[in-house]
């Protein structure tokens, strides 16, 4: 996993590009667009 909060994106160790946005770019070629959720903060943690 490679993490660069400064440039917006993270590389997953299944090669998925995850973008601070929410937009994700499959290792397949495939985007998934930004899904931001409306309103309030989203809190991630780590399994």
């Amino acid at each position: 996993m490679a993490h660069h909060p400064e440039q917006g994106w993270s590389l997953l160790c299944n090669g998925v590009l995850l973008f601070e946005d929410t937009g994700e770019l499959l290792p397949d070629g495939r985007v998934i667009a930004p899904h931001r959720p409306m309103g309030g903060v989203q809190v991630m943690t780590a399994a």
